[in-house]
Protein backbone atom coordinates (compact mmCIF):
# COMPACT_ATOMS: atom_id res chain seq x y z
CA UNK A 1 0.00 0.00 0.00
CA UNK A 2 1.35 3.58 -1.02
CA UNK A 3 2.54 5.70 1.93
CA UNK A 4 0.36 8.84 2.96
CA UNK A 5 1.81 11.88 1.23
CA UNK A 6 2.79 13.66 4.58
CA UNK A 7 2.77 17.70 4.14
CA UNK A 8 4.56 20.19 6.51
CA UNK A 9 2.54 23.63 6.47
CA UNK A 10 4.31 27.04 7.64
CA UNK A 11 1.50 29.93 8.25
CA UNK A 12 -1.62 29.12 9.35
CA UNK A 13 -2.95 32.05 8.42
CA UNK A 14 -6.57 32.75 6.59
CA UNK A 15 -4.84 30.72 3.94
CA UNK A 16 -2.91 28.33 6.11
CA UNK A 17 -6.08 27.11 8.34
CA UNK A 18 -8.01 26.88 5.07
CA UNK A 19 -5.74 24.01 3.88
CA UNK A 20 -5.74 22.33 7.07
CA UNK A 21 -9.26 22.39 7.17
CA UNK A 22 -9.87 21.00 3.81
CA UNK A 23 -7.52 18.53 3.99
CA UNK A 24 -9.13 17.44 7.37
CA UNK A 25 -12.78 17.71 6.05
CA UNK A 26 -12.28 15.70 2.30
CA UNK A 27 -9.17 13.54 3.48
CA UNK A 28 -11.51 10.58 1.46
CA UNK A 29 -11.72 12.71 -2.06
CA UNK A 30 -8.28 14.03 -1.73
CA UNK A 31 -6.83 10.23 -1.60
CA UNK A 32 -9.19 9.04 -4.53
CA UNK A 33 -7.67 11.68 -6.23
CA UNK A 34 -4.11 11.73 -5.44
CA UNK A 35 -3.96 7.70 -5.09
CA UNK A 36 -2.60 8.06 -1.25
CA UNK A 37 -3.90 9.78 1.54
CA UNK A 38 -2.42 13.08 2.71
CA UNK A 39 -1.62 13.74 5.99
CA UNK A 40 -0.57 17.05 7.89
CA UNK A 41 2.21 15.87 9.32
CA UNK A 42 4.20 19.07 10.79
CA UNK A 43 2.90 22.77 11.40
CA UNK A 44 4.88 25.92 11.83
CA UNK A 45 2.69 29.41 13.20
CA UNK A 46 3.43 32.20 15.92
CA UNK A 47 0.54 31.42 17.99
CA UNK A 48 -0.25 27.69 19.20
CA UNK A 49 -2.72 28.61 21.46
CA UNK A 50 -4.60 30.32 18.43
CA UNK A 51 -8.07 28.14 17.51
CA UNK A 52 -7.94 27.62 13.93
CA UNK A 53 -11.04 25.30 13.43
CA UNK A 54 -8.98 22.13 13.09
CA UNK A 55 -8.04 19.08 14.78
CA UNK A 56 -3.75 19.66 14.22
CA UNK A 57 -2.89 17.34 17.64
CA UNK A 58 -1.68 14.24 15.01
CA UNK A 59 1.20 17.10 13.82
CA UNK A 60 4.08 17.94 15.11
CA UNK A 61 4.93 21.59 15.88
CA UNK A 62 7.83 23.17 15.14
CA UNK A 63 9.00 27.21 16.35
CA UNK A 64 10.82 27.42 13.01
CA UNK A 65 9.72 27.12 10.33
CA UNK A 66 13.19 25.91 8.91
CA UNK A 67 13.15 23.25 11.32
CA UNK A 68 10.34 22.06 9.61
CA UNK A 69 11.32 23.00 5.83
CA UNK A 70 14.50 20.34 6.69
CA UNK A 71 12.50 17.78 8.87
CA UNK A 72 12.58 14.23 7.64
CA UNK A 73 8.39 13.89 9.19
CA UNK A 74 7.67 15.51 5.76
CA UNK A 75 7.35 15.37 1.99
CA UNK A 76 5.92 18.99 0.95
CA UNK A 77 6.90 22.23 2.28
CA UNK A 78 3.75 23.97 1.94
CA UNK A 79 5.12 27.78 3.19
CA UNK A 80 2.25 30.38 3.36
CA UNK A 81 4.23 32.23 5.62
CA UNK A 82 4.50 35.43 2.84
CA UNK A 83 6.95 38.23 2.12
CA UNK A 84 10.04 37.67 -0.26
CA UNK A 85 12.70 37.07 2.08
CA UNK A 86 13.06 36.85 5.91
CA UNK A 87 11.52 33.47 7.31
CA UNK A 88 9.59 32.54 4.08
CA UNK A 89 12.68 32.48 1.99
CA UNK A 90 14.75 30.49 3.97
CA UNK A 91 12.50 28.16 5.02
CA UNK A 92 11.89 27.35 0.83
CA UNK A 93 15.58 27.50 0.81
CA UNK A 94 15.78 24.85 3.20
CA UNK A 95 13.31 22.52 2.49
CA UNK A 96 14.84 22.46 -1.51
CA UNK A 97 18.34 21.86 0.12
CA UNK A 98 17.09 18.77 1.70
CA UNK A 99 14.77 17.52 -1.15
CA UNK A 100 11.37 18.49 -0.33
CA UNK A 101 8.71 19.19 -2.80
CA UNK A 102 7.27 23.29 -2.60
CA UNK A 103 4.08 24.38 -2.10
CA UNK A 104 3.73 28.35 -2.03
CA UNK A 105 1.15 31.09 -2.53
CA UNK A 106 3.69 33.79 -2.37
CA UNK A 107 4.26 36.12 -5.01
CA UNK A 108 6.43 38.51 -3.80
CA UNK A 109 8.93 35.38 -3.46
CA UNK A 110 8.63 33.79 -6.51
CA UNK A 111 8.54 37.30 -8.62
CA UNK A 112 11.60 38.47 -6.87
CA UNK A 113 13.30 35.07 -6.49
CA UNK A 114 11.75 32.88 -8.87
CA UNK A 115 14.68 32.21 -10.87
CA UNK A 116 16.89 30.88 -8.48
CA UNK A 117 14.70 29.33 -6.63
CA UNK A 118 14.14 27.24 -9.72
CA UNK A 119 17.33 26.38 -10.46
CA UNK A 120 17.91 25.03 -6.74
CA UNK A 121 14.71 23.06 -6.98
CA UNK A 122 15.62 21.37 -10.94
CA UNK A 123 19.34 20.92 -9.14
CA UNK A 124 17.38 18.58 -6.47
CA UNK A 125 14.98 16.93 -8.44
CA UNK A 126 11.84 18.37 -7.06
CA UNK A 127 9.18 21.26 -8.09
CA UNK A 128 7.44 24.16 -6.83
CA UNK A 129 4.03 24.37 -7.08
CA UNK A 130 2.78 28.23 -7.20
CA UNK A 131 -0.95 28.06 -8.46
CA UNK A 132 -2.21 29.99 -5.73
CA UNK A 133 0.23 32.73 -5.68
CA UNK A 134 -1.50 34.51 -9.33
CA UNK A 135 -5.40 34.60 -9.19
CA UNK A 136 -6.16 33.12 -6.16
CA UNK A 137 -8.55 29.56 -7.09
CA UNK A 138 -8.48 30.23 -10.70
CA UNK A 139 -6.39 27.96 -12.30
CA UNK A 140 -4.13 30.44 -14.30
CA UNK A 141 -0.74 28.74 -13.55
CA UNK A 142 -1.37 25.34 -15.35
CA UNK A 143 -3.65 27.20 -17.81
CA UNK A 144 -0.60 28.55 -19.34
CA UNK A 145 1.93 26.29 -18.30
CA UNK A 146 0.41 23.47 -19.75
CA UNK A 147 -2.85 23.99 -21.66
CA UNK A 148 -1.59 26.64 -23.43
CA UNK A 149 1.05 24.10 -24.76
CA UNK A 150 0.53 24.54 -28.12
CA UNK A 151 0.09 28.27 -28.39
CA UNK A 152 2.14 31.16 -29.23
CA UNK A 153 1.30 33.47 -26.43
CA UNK A 154 0.92 37.48 -27.43
CA UNK A 155 -0.66 38.63 -24.77
CA UNK A 156 -1.33 37.97 -21.30
CA UNK A 157 -3.76 40.14 -19.29
CA UNK A 158 -5.98 40.47 -16.64
CA UNK A 159 -7.51 42.29 -13.08
CA UNK A 160 -5.16 41.05 -10.63
CA UNK A 161 -6.30 42.62 -7.47
CA UNK A 162 -9.42 42.26 -5.39
CA UNK A 163 -9.16 45.13 -3.73
CA UNK A 164 -8.68 47.69 -6.30
CA UNK A 165 -11.39 45.98 -8.52
CA UNK A 166 -13.37 46.33 -5.49
CA UNK A 167 -12.84 50.10 -5.13
CA UNK A 168 -12.97 50.73 -8.90
CA UNK A 169 -16.47 48.79 -9.08
CA UNK A 170 -18.02 51.03 -5.65
CA UNK A 171 -16.63 54.35 -7.50
CA UNK A 172 -18.47 53.62 -10.80
CA UNK A 173 -21.80 52.01 -8.92
CA UNK A 174 -22.36 54.35 -6.15
CA UNK A 175 -20.74 57.55 -7.43
CA UNK A 176 -18.33 57.49 -3.96
CA UNK A 177 -14.71 59.33 -4.38
CA UNK A 178 -11.54 56.97 -4.09
CA UNK A 179 -10.81 57.42 -0.43
CA UNK A 180 -14.12 56.96 0.58
CA UNK A 181 -14.07 53.71 -0.95
CA UNK A 182 -10.49 52.66 0.32
CA UNK A 183 -12.00 52.77 3.66
CA UNK A 184 -14.35 51.07 3.26
CA UNK A 185 -12.54 48.65 2.00
CA UNK A 186 -10.35 48.28 4.68
CA UNK A 187 -13.30 48.51 7.28
CA UNK A 188 -14.31 45.03 5.41
CA UNK A 189 -11.39 43.50 5.18
CA UNK A 190 -10.65 43.33 1.85
CA UNK A 191 -7.45 46.07 1.79
CA UNK A 192 -4.66 46.17 4.58
CA UNK A 193 -4.22 48.91 6.78
CA UNK A 194 -1.25 50.12 5.01
CA UNK A 195 -3.16 49.21 1.07
CA UNK A 196 0.29 50.70 -0.96
CA UNK A 197 1.02 47.22 -2.24
CA UNK A 198 -2.77 47.05 -3.66
CA UNK A 199 -3.41 50.23 -4.77
CA UNK A 200 0.08 51.24 -6.09
CA UNK A 201 -0.15 47.92 -8.11
CA UNK A 202 2.78 46.45 -6.75
CA UNK A 203 0.96 43.10 -5.76
CA UNK A 204 -0.30 42.68 -9.64
CA UNK A 205 2.93 43.68 -11.06
CA UNK A 206 4.36 40.58 -8.83
CA UNK A 207 1.67 38.32 -10.66
CA UNK A 208 2.21 39.87 -13.61
CA UNK A 209 5.70 38.81 -13.71
CA UNK A 210 5.25 35.04 -13.10
CA UNK A 211 2.46 35.34 -15.82
CA UNK A 212 4.56 36.76 -18.53
CA UNK A 213 8.07 34.53 -17.32
CA UNK A 214 5.78 31.37 -18.05
CA UNK A 215 4.07 32.70 -21.39
CA UNK A 216 6.69 34.02 -23.00
CA UNK A 217 9.72 31.66 -21.68
CA UNK A 218 11.68 35.33 -20.64
CA UNK A 219 13.52 35.69 -17.81
CA UNK A 220 11.12 38.47 -16.45
CA UNK A 221 12.39 41.02 -13.47
CA UNK A 222 9.90 42.36 -11.42
CA UNK A 223 11.44 45.92 -11.93
CA UNK A 224 10.38 46.14 -15.63
CA UNK A 225 6.62 46.20 -14.67
CA UNK A 226 5.85 49.83 -15.16
CA UNK A 227 3.22 50.91 -12.43
CA UNK A 228 0.72 53.24 -12.18
CA UNK A 229 -1.64 52.88 -9.01
CA UNK A 230 -5.73 53.90 -9.14
CA UNK A 231 -5.62 56.33 -6.80
CA UNK A 232 -5.50 59.20 -9.37
CA UNK A 233 -8.86 58.13 -10.70
CA UNK A 234 -11.66 60.24 -10.02
CA UNK A 235 -15.64 60.75 -11.09
CA UNK A 236 -15.13 62.29 -13.88
CA UNK A 237 -12.96 60.10 -15.37
CA UNK A 238 -15.75 57.44 -14.86
CA UNK A 239 -18.58 58.84 -15.98
CA UNK A 240 -16.32 59.78 -19.16
CA UNK A 241 -15.23 56.26 -19.71
CA UNK A 242 -19.11 55.41 -19.04
CA UNK A 243 -20.14 57.93 -21.91
CA UNK A 244 -17.82 57.15 -23.93
CA UNK A 245 -18.51 53.07 -23.64
CA UNK A 246 -16.02 52.01 -21.13
CA UNK A 247 -14.62 50.63 -17.93
CA UNK A 248 -11.69 51.95 -15.76
CA UNK A 249 -10.08 48.91 -14.26
CA UNK A 250 -6.79 47.85 -13.12
CA UNK A 251 -5.42 45.99 -15.45
CA UNK A 252 -1.89 43.99 -15.63
CA UNK A 253 -0.85 43.64 -19.29
CA UNK A 254 1.96 41.58 -20.69
CA UNK A 255 2.27 41.63 -24.38
CA UNK A 256 4.90 40.98 -27.51
CA UNK A 257 5.65 43.82 -29.66
CA UNK A 258 8.31 43.98 -32.13
CA UNK A 259 10.52 45.93 -29.34
CA UNK A 260 10.59 43.54 -26.77
CA UNK A 261 7.77 42.19 -24.13
CA UNK A 262 5.51 45.42 -22.91
CA UNK A 263 5.03 44.80 -19.59
CA UNK A 264 2.56 46.99 -17.66
CA UNK A 265 0.00 47.83 -14.45
CA UNK A 266 -2.15 50.75 -14.98
CA UNK A 267 -5.51 52.26 -14.79
CA UNK A 268 -6.63 51.03 -18.22
CA UNK A 269 -10.37 51.99 -20.22
CA UNK A 270 -11.80 48.92 -21.82
CA UNK A 271 -14.88 48.44 -24.08
CA UNK A 272 -18.16 47.60 -21.94
CA UNK A 273 -19.00 44.88 -24.28
CA UNK A 274 -15.50 42.90 -23.50
CA UNK A 275 -15.73 39.81 -20.79
CA UNK A 276 -13.23 41.42 -18.37
CA UNK A 277 -15.47 45.01 -17.94
CA UNK A 278 -18.17 42.54 -16.22
CA UNK A 279 -16.06 41.61 -13.69
CA UNK A 280 -16.96 43.23 -10.79
CA UNK A 281 -16.23 43.58 -6.74
CA UNK A 282 -13.30 41.15 -5.20
CA UNK A 283 -13.27 39.10 -8.33
CA UNK A 284 -9.73 38.29 -10.27
CA UNK A 285 -9.66 37.55 -14.15
CA UNK A 286 -7.07 36.66 -16.64
CA UNK A 287 -7.32 36.77 -19.86
CA UNK A 288 -4.58 34.96 -22.83
CA UNK A 289 -4.23 35.83 -26.64
CA UNK A 290 -2.74 32.50 -28.40
CA UNK A 291 -2.40 31.50 -32.10
CA UNK A 292 -4.23 28.20 -31.81
CA UNK A 293 -7.09 28.80 -29.22
CA UNK A 294 -7.65 32.56 -29.76
CA UNK A 295 -8.45 34.23 -26.11
CA UNK A 296 -9.49 32.43 -23.36
CA UNK A 297 -10.76 34.34 -20.45
CA UNK A 298 -11.25 33.05 -16.58
CA UNK A 299 -13.15 34.71 -13.40
CA UNK A 300 -12.60 33.72 -10.40
CA UNK A 301 -12.28 34.54 -6.96
CA UNK A 302 -8.56 35.67 -6.65
CA UNK A 303 -8.33 36.13 -2.63
CA UNK A 304 -9.95 34.49 0.45
CA UNK A 305 -8.71 31.35 2.52
CA UNK A 306 -11.12 28.27 0.80
CA UNK A 307 -10.22 29.80 -3.18
CA UNK A 308 -7.02 30.01 -2.15
CA UNK A 309 -6.34 26.94 -0.28
CA UNK A 310 -7.89 25.14 -3.49
CA UNK A 311 -5.38 26.73 -5.22
CA UNK A 312 -2.72 25.41 -2.80
CA UNK A 313 -4.32 22.06 -2.63
CA UNK A 314 -4.80 21.27 -6.18
CA UNK A 315 -0.74 21.45 -6.17
CA UNK A 316 -0.30 19.02 -3.44
CA UNK A 317 -2.41 16.33 -5.29
CA UNK A 318 -0.24 17.05 -7.91
CA UNK A 319 2.77 16.12 -6.52
CA UNK A 320 0.79 12.93 -4.74
CA UNK A 321 0.66 12.00 -8.48
CA UNK A 322 3.80 12.34 -9.69
CA UNK A 323 2.80 14.84 -12.02
CA UNK A 324 5.93 17.09 -12.44
CA UNK A 325 6.85 20.11 -14.76
CA UNK A 326 9.18 23.22 -14.48
CA UNK A 327 8.84 25.73 -12.57
CA UNK A 328 8.58 28.27 -15.05
CA UNK A 329 7.06 25.43 -17.91
CA UNK A 330 10.60 24.77 -19.38
CA UNK A 331 13.87 24.51 -17.72
CA UNK A 332 15.20 27.83 -16.05
CA UNK A 333 18.18 27.85 -17.64
CA UNK A 334 16.73 27.58 -21.15
CA UNK A 335 14.50 30.79 -20.28
CA UNK A 336 15.20 33.41 -22.47
CA UNK A 337 16.90 36.59 -21.25
CA UNK A 338 13.63 39.19 -21.60
CA UNK A 339 13.78 41.91 -24.17
CA UNK A 340 12.14 44.21 -22.29
CA UNK A 341 9.57 47.69 -24.01
CA UNK A 342 9.79 51.00 -22.16
CA UNK A 343 6.50 52.35 -21.55
CA UNK A 344 7.26 55.27 -23.95
CA UNK A 345 7.12 52.73 -26.62
CA UNK A 346 3.32 51.71 -26.10
CA UNK A 347 1.17 52.40 -28.86
CA UNK A 348 -2.28 52.59 -28.66
CA UNK A 349 -4.99 54.84 -27.84
CA UNK A 350 -5.04 57.18 -24.98
CA UNK A 351 -8.15 59.18 -23.43
CA UNK A 352 -7.46 62.35 -22.00
CA UNK A 353 -8.85 64.72 -19.81
CA UNK A 354 -7.74 68.74 -19.49
CA UNK A 355 -9.22 71.63 -17.44
CA UNK A 356 -8.61 73.99 -20.11
CA UNK A 357 -9.05 78.00 -19.52
CA UNK A 358 -11.36 79.38 -21.29
CA UNK A 359 -9.85 82.11 -23.10
CA UNK A 360 -8.60 82.83 -26.85
CA UNK A 361 -6.16 80.48 -28.53
CA UNK A 362 -6.58 77.84 -25.84
CA UNK A 363 -7.91 75.13 -28.02
CA UNK A 364 -6.06 76.21 -31.12
CA UNK A 365 -2.81 76.13 -29.02
CA UNK A 366 -4.02 72.28 -27.67
CA UNK A 367 -4.44 71.43 -30.82
CA UNK A 368 -1.24 72.47 -31.82
CA UNK A 369 0.48 70.72 -29.54
CA UNK A 370 -1.20 67.16 -30.58
CA UNK A 371 -0.24 68.04 -34.39
CA UNK A 372 3.56 68.91 -33.70
CA UNK A 373 4.18 65.27 -32.14
CA UNK A 374 1.86 63.34 -34.79
CA UNK A 375 -1.56 62.93 -32.82
CA UNK A 376 -4.24 62.15 -34.97
CA UNK A 377 -7.71 62.57 -32.82
CA UNK A 378 -10.84 60.62 -32.92
CA UNK A 379 -13.04 62.56 -30.87
CA UNK A 380 -12.92 66.03 -28.50
CA UNK A 381 -15.56 66.26 -26.28
CA UNK A 382 -16.52 69.03 -23.66
CA UNK A 383 -18.36 69.40 -20.88
CA UNK A 384 -20.19 72.27 -19.78
CA UNK A 385 -19.22 75.93 -19.41
CA UNK A 386 -17.94 77.80 -16.65
CA UNK A 387 -20.44 80.58 -15.37
CA UNK A 388 -16.68 83.06 -15.84
CA UNK A 389 -14.41 82.81 -18.58
CA UNK A 390 -11.52 83.44 -16.15
CA UNK A 391 -11.84 81.50 -13.15
CA UNK A 392 -13.61 78.48 -14.42
CA UNK A 393 -11.86 75.69 -16.43
CA UNK A 394 -13.63 73.71 -18.76
CA UNK A 395 -13.28 69.77 -18.79
CA UNK A 396 -12.33 68.49 -22.26
CA UNK A 397 -12.25 65.33 -22.89
CA UNK A 398 -9.98 63.76 -25.77
CA UNK A 399 -9.90 60.52 -27.28
CA UNK A 400 -6.66 59.73 -29.65
CA UNK A 401 -6.15 57.37 -32.52
CA UNK A 402 -3.45 54.84 -31.98
CA UNK A 403 -0.33 56.86 -31.08
CA UNK A 404 3.10 55.98 -29.11
CA UNK A 405 2.85 57.19 -25.63
CA UNK A 406 6.24 59.07 -25.49
CA UNK A 407 4.64 61.14 -28.15
CA UNK A 408 1.62 61.47 -25.79
CA UNK A 409 3.36 62.08 -23.48
CA UNK A 410 5.26 65.21 -25.18
CA UNK A 411 2.50 66.96 -26.47
CA UNK A 412 0.76 66.94 -22.85
CA UNK A 413 4.22 67.72 -21.32
CA UNK A 414 4.38 71.20 -23.93
CA UNK A 415 0.68 71.98 -23.44
CA UNK A 416 1.25 71.96 -19.33
CA UNK A 417 3.75 74.34 -20.08
CA UNK A 418 1.86 76.60 -22.20
CA UNK A 419 -0.63 77.64 -19.65
CA UNK A 420 -3.84 76.79 -21.42
CA UNK A 421 -4.67 74.66 -18.71
CA UNK A 422 -5.16 74.39 -14.88
CA UNK A 423 -3.50 71.38 -12.75
CA UNK A 424 -1.97 68.27 -14.19
CA UNK A 425 -4.06 66.40 -17.53
CA UNK A 426 -5.13 62.95 -16.63
CA UNK A 427 -4.08 60.23 -19.45
CA UNK A 428 -5.55 56.88 -19.43
CA UNK A 429 -4.58 54.42 -21.68
CA UNK A 430 -7.42 52.14 -23.73
CA UNK A 431 -7.53 48.59 -24.30
CA UNK A 432 -9.43 47.75 -27.05
CA UNK A 433 -8.92 44.24 -27.94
Amino acid sequence: MTRPLRIGIAGLGTVGASVARIVAAKAEALALRAGREIEISGVSARDRSRDRGVDLSGATWFDDPVDLAKSDEIDVFVELIGGSNGPARASVEAALDAGKQVVTANKALLAESGLALARMAEAAGVSIGFEAAVAGGIPVIKTVREAASANDVSRVFGILNGTCNYILTRMEDEGLDFEACLADAQRLGYAEADPTADIDGHDSAHKLALLATIAFGSEVEIGSVYLEGISSISQPDLKAADELGYRIKLLGVARRTQQGIELRVTPTMIPKTAPMARVSGVLNAVGINGDAFGEITMVGAGAGGDATASAVISDIVDVACGRHSPVFAIPADKLAPANSSTIRMHAGPYYVRLDVHDRPGAFAGIATRMAEAGISLESIVQHGRGESASQTPLPVIIITHDTMEQHIREALSRIEADGHIEGQPQMIRIERA
